[in-house]
């Protein structure tokens, strides 16, 4: 530029740091925004749905808590199915010992039955006679009664076994005093015994007649033998009545 006199002027302005600051904040502001732009509309273009995204995070946030719950509720089950094997445990523990304890006092009561009929085969092996079965079966009258006995021999049957069967009837009279009653006083005749002599078995039966007032418990059965150094054997039954 020329001044009023014809010389030339040089004029230099400067510009703020401040507004060079400002501009170039703006600039750097407005690329991160245009990139973002960019950013969101390659997303976009992808396929990317952000609403989407949101809902299917919100609905894992929900199923993870469900299954949260659930898992809870599987580790209580869990705890109570422990504590119900452990109960079972103990009562088949238990149960096992019970078995046991029985077993033994099955074990100890057969060796004493076998012992008890050890003595009673002892006592008809001795004999040689065996009463094999007992029925009682009601007669005409009242408290009249017949005996059915079968004998049967218990060693072979070489000789022919000759002896005599004596009964007797325990129970109690009407006034509850215990009484004991024999053949004598079981049968009009007053007979004392049974004779019986044969080779493979033989069948006695007796009439009996109780007195009034009389109740029958069990009724022994002695089977004497004819051999003055054979010990007579007993058996004794309880006294039951047949329905015919």
């Amino acid at each position: 530029m020329r001044s009023s006199d014809g010389r030339s002027s040089l004029v230099i302005r400067t510009h703020s740091p401040a507004r060079r600051l400002v501009i170039a904040s703006v600039v750097t502001v407005l690329a991160a925004f245009a990139l973002y732009i960019v950013y969101e509309l390659g997303r976009f273009n992808a396929g990317y749905d952000r609403l989407a995204v949101a809902q299917q995070r919100t609905e894992l946030e929900v199923e993870i808590e469900r299954l949260g719950k659930s898992n809870r509720e599987l580790r209580t089950q869990l705890a109570e199915l422990d504590t119900i094997r452990i109960g079972r445990a103990r009562e088949q523990a238990e149960v096992t010992r019970t078995i046991g304890d029985l077993q033994a006092q099955v074990a100890r009561q057969t060796q004493e039955l076998a012992f008890y009929r050890g003595i009673v085969a002892q006592g008809a092996a001795a004999v040689g006679v065996k009463v094999q079965q007992v029925h009682i079966t009601p007669g005409t009258n009242a408290q009249r009664y017949m005996v059915h006995i079968a004998l049967v021999r218990t060693v072979r049957p070489d000789s022919v076994a000759i002896g005599s069967v004596a009964l007797s009837i325990d129970g109690a009279m009407a006034d509850g005093k215990a009484t004991t009653l024999d053949l004598a006083a079981l049968t009009p005749g007053r007979q004392k015994e049974l004779p019986f002599n044969f080779r493979y078995f033989e069948n006695l039966d007796q009439a009996v007649a109780l007195p009034a007032g009389f109740q029958p418990e069990k009724m022994a059965v002695e089977v004497r033998s004819s051999k003055k150094d054979v010990a007579p054997a007993s058996q004794s039954f309880p006294w039951s009545v047949d329905a015919s």
